[in-house]
């Protein structure tokens, strides 16, 4: 029986059932991994000891009656998440020897459940890429064609997913970290409603791992099917225990519809600040047509959408202000004096985004008063409309572009070269007002490359989109092999 492409609910009903044992799974997906990662390099810290062991267990633990929502089953973990024991790097070459004292609370809830952790997953350099590569870890490619980057941040889980190491996998999103390498890759990731789920020990080294709430990320689930993602979702939502006692969980309230028909759903093919290429909105109204043949209400326009240019550039300024101010800048000073020199009316994205990086805190709260606003109106856009249907970036799977200088970089849209960074403004479409968004498969690309859309649901209503998904993979189908 070949289990390493099963999803992790047949996965569980196999190992309840008997018909495997939690150390075959963990067996088989280890030699899969032996065998195919070396093509991929997805898994850039293997721990299998501890699997095996972890395996016993759970297989012991079933045989004393145990039963929990994961128990046994083989998954991953993306390498900036501490796990006691393993190096946690964030591919900084300086922290390459960086070993935590003990596991990130999203850890310890997979553990809690009864998870086979195999080992982590390559990441880019501090995260922040659209690729996985690093000097401590070298390069991750994507399992449809190695000369292409299976996206970033999460690159390493999405390429493992898609190659069959492991059954789910924990990423984190700020900039489209969970669902581009989902997209790219061929399978089904989750951002989480901002909050919703605790961060603790998911940290740049040599930080502490305390209970921070951050500003746009999240950690969330990765997975081959729809209904995985849920499953994942429920063992990882909750406040942290450091913060709120011992509360482990928040009920969150059940999806608007369970039937495609009752849907009321806005399709947003293009963004005014990059377009669309054509295998990406193929995809996107792949999905329209699918919600349309199902009985949904599918609109494209409509006057209660937030505005889509002040949001990017919402986006843009909170998260260049951020992750600037996390990380050592060397040249601080000539950033505020090319800032200076900028013409006032110059908003372009590059112009954004070097102005945010020396933003006062003054900017910040400025900024911040205005995604508020925002937040409103999506609250109000979703009095009428459930999710919205939109792509994740522009194109499929690019090649490999490691030029240093990554603002040198440009993404080749149709035969027209943009900024690189610019693809960011439609992941930013949930990330900036802490929307959830679910990314689903939605068919390949002329050349064969998967071509994923992003289903953008309502604060806090993280099911909706999750019962969408679900509801359009059995219309459109879901994760296919990479051939």
């Amino acid at each position: 029986m070949e289990w390493n492409f099963r999803t992790a609910e047949e996965l569980a009903a196999a190992l309840r059932a008997g018909d495997v044992t939690s150390a075959e799974l963990t067996d088989d997906a280890i030699a899969r991994i032996e065998r195919d990662d070396k093509a991929i390099n997805a898994i850039c810290v293997p721990d299998f000891d501890r699997a095996r062991a972890a395996a016993r267990d759970a297989d012991e633990a079933r045989a004393r009656g145990e039963d929990r929502p994961l128990l046994g089953i083989p998954v991953t973990v993306k390498e900036c998440y501490d796990m006691a024991g393993l190096p946690t790097t964030w591919g900084m070459p300086p922290h390459r020897d960086y070993v935590p004292a003990e596991d990130a609370v999203q850890v310890s809830r997979l553990k809690t459940a009864g998870a086979v952790v195999l080992g982590k997953t390559n990441v880019p350099l501090g995260l922040q890429d659209i690729q996985s590569f690093n000097e401590i870890y070298g390069t991750t490619n994507n399992p449809w064609d190695h000369e292409r980057t299976p996206g970033g941040s999460s690159g390493g889980s999405a390429a493992a997913l898609a190659s069959g190491f492991g059954a789910l996998s924990l990423g984190s999103d700020l900039a489209g970290s969970l669902r581009t390498p989902a997209h790219f890759c061929g399978v089904y990731a989750h951002k989480p409603t901002l909050g919703l789920a605790a961060t603790r020990g998911m940290v740049a080294p040599p930080s502490p791992p305390l209970p921070v709430e951050l500003d746009l990320a999240v950690v969330g689930p990765m997975a081959r099917s729809a209904r995985d993602l849920t499953l994942l979702l429920d063992v990882m939502t909750g406040p942290d225990p450091l913060t709120l006692g011992k509360a482990h969980h928040v009920t969150l309230p059940p999806a608007r519809h369970e039937r495609l028909r009752d849907f009321r759903v806005l399709v947003i093919e293009e963004h005014p600040f990059i377009p669309t290429g054509s295998a990406v909105r193929a995809g996107v109204n792949r999905v329209a047509d699918a919600l349309a043949d199902g009985g949904a209400r599918v609109e494209r326009h409509t006057p209660l959408l937030p505005d889509l240019t002040e949001a990017a550039t919402l986006y843009t300024q909170l998260m260049f202000s951020s992750s600037v101010a996390r990380f050592p800048v060397d040249g601080y000073e000539q950033l505020q004096a090319r800032a200076a020199e900028l013409s006032a009316d110059d908003q372009s994205l590059d112009a954004t985004r070097l102005r945010a990086m020396v933003f006062t805190h003054r900017d910040w709260m400025e900024a911040n008063t205005r995604r508020e606003l925002h937040r409103h109106g999506w609250r109000q856009f979703f009095t009428e409309f459930d999710a919205v249907v939109c792509p994740i970036t522009p194109t499929p799977a690019f090649p490999h572009d490691h030029n240093p200088d990554p603002l040198a970089r440009r993404i080749d849209i149709d035969g027209v070269e943009y900024p690189y960074f610019d693809q960011l403004v439609l992941a930013g479409l949930a990330t900036m007002p802490g929307l959830p968004a679910t990314a689903i498969p939605a068919g390949r690309s002329p050349e064969g490359l998967p071509v994923g859309v992003q289903l953008i649901g309502p604060m806090f209503e993280d099911r909706t989109p999750l019962r969408l998904a679900e509801l359009l993979e059995r219309e459109i189908g879901g994760f296919q092999v990479p051939r």
